[in-house]
């Protein structure tokens, strides 16, 4: 698999996106109903009313009999993909990567496989001001439209309030919510609005992005730390701190993760350090559970 580091040093996502998730393309297994589509499945009798463009003339040529070509087509459905890009996301892994870095090529990858799959893809970029919104579309052009708003992105401020987000909860069939966010929160603002979009009945993949050198605090010496949100600052030891903040840490992790799935989110924990594959093997997975 390419580092998320070699992936962002192509300074082109269409490619690195490309890149990502061609490796999962083959193999798959995919949900299927009979239909119209490319791939050749079956011949069944002609039936009053059927599309003769379907006939194979040829077979009819030779047993003077009609049959249609049945072929199968992949089932497909909404994906809404959601970007935390709040102040929080600006935080740099060791690697040189901040989340929002990783967030970009994940959600790009996670689009393009969507699209792949025949999917419709919409993205909304959570940031102070409310949203931005690129309606779900399956057409020619809107990978394109997704890369250009995931490279115009950028993180800051907080997250808006519930009331800037209403028209995100809409009802919408066969939808799969795919959020990434790191899940810094104040009132656990982010959690409530997932659980309204799974309240219209939205399938939600929570996908909760944290830095390696959080996840096992590589700080060393006398630090200060600054909230990226609020402009706070704190002082430690990283070597003294180590062992009470990874214990801690670990306490949140396992109580975030069991509050999430609470919700009816399916849940994981990715690291910025770490190739984007566990993120798109997830992805595809609870595709093919939401079909």
């Amino acid at each position: 698999m390419l580092t998320p580091e070699l992936l962002h040093a192509l300074r082109n996502l269409p490619l690195a996106a490309r890149q990502a998730a061609e490796g999962f393309l083959h193999g798959q297994h995919y949900s299927r109903q009979r239909g119209a589509g490319l791939e050749f499945s079956q011949y069944r009798p002609y039936q009053p009313g059927d599309d003769l463009r379907r006939l194979d003339w040829r077979l009819a040529a030779r047993s003077d009999r009609y049959y249609l070509r049945e072929s199968e087509v992949e089932a497909s459905l909404t994906v809404h993909l959601l970007l935390d890009a709040t102040a929080s996301m600006n935080h740099r892994d060791d690697n040189g990567l901040t989340k929002l870095d990783y967030a970009r090529l994940l959600l790009a990858a996670l689009a393009y496989l969507a699209r792949q799959q025949g999917d419709a893809v919409a993205l909304t970029v959570l940031h102070p001001s409310g949203r931005q919104h690129v309606p779900s579309s399956a057409d020619d052009r809107q990978l394109p439209r997704l890369f250009h708003t995931l490279e115009q992105t950028t993180a800051a401020g907080r997250f808006p309030v519930a009331a800037e987000l209403t028209t995100l909860t809409a009802r919408a069939q066969r939808r799969l919510v795919v959020c990434v966010s790191d899940l810094y929160e104040e009132d656990a603002e982010i959690r409530q609005l997932l659980s309204r979009l799974r309240a219209t009945g939205a399938e939600v993949l929570l996908l909760h992005l944290l830095a390696g050198n959080e996840l096992r605090f590589t700080y060393r010496g006398a630090l200060t730390f600054e909230d990226l949100e609020t402009g706070r600052t704190v002082q430690l030891n990283a070597d003294q701190q180590r062992t009470g903040w990874l214990r801690r840490q670990q306490a949140w992790l396992r109580e975030t993760a069991s509050a999430a799935r609470r919700q009816g989110f399916d849940y994981h924990l990715l690291d910025t350090a770490e190739p984007l594959d566990k993120a798109l093997r997830v992805f595809l997975q609870r595709r093919q559970t939401t079909l």
